[in-house]
């Protein structure tokens, strides 16, 4: 399973409003967090969130989505979710984790 996050601007006045009327440029982004099976390539998990949730909470949540009796083998995802909790998570789904470690990981 591959997880990845991308973003997207849901609302906003943005540049053309602001050069127009003045004031700043507000946006509002929402997170979108996928988890695709690797050797279909099809989603399996999709999570939405606000911008102010970081990535490693939701990962329990995106294994939770696929149904128990689907065997997961390994996840792979960015350094974002190099947390206890997330592989601790991908244990409990008899995965292998594949993340590289954060900056500031100590063993």
């Amino acid at each position: 399973m591959l997880i990845d996050r991308t973003g997207i601007k849901v609302e906003g006045e943005g540049k053309w409003h602001a050069r127009k009327h003045g004031g700043p440029e507000r946006r509002v982004w929402r997170k979108i967090r996928l988890g695709i099976d690797e050797e279909t390539v099809e989603i399996r998990s999709v999570e939405i969130t606000g911008s102010h949730i970081g990535d490693a909470p939701i990962l329990p949540d995106l294994l939770d989505q696929i149904p128990a009796n689907v065997e997961v083998g390994s996840v792979t995802a960015d350094g974002a979710y190099d947390t206890r909790k997330c592989h601790d998570a991908i244990a409990d789904r008899g995965a292998h984790a594949v993340i590289p470690p954060r900056k500031n990981a100590k063993p």
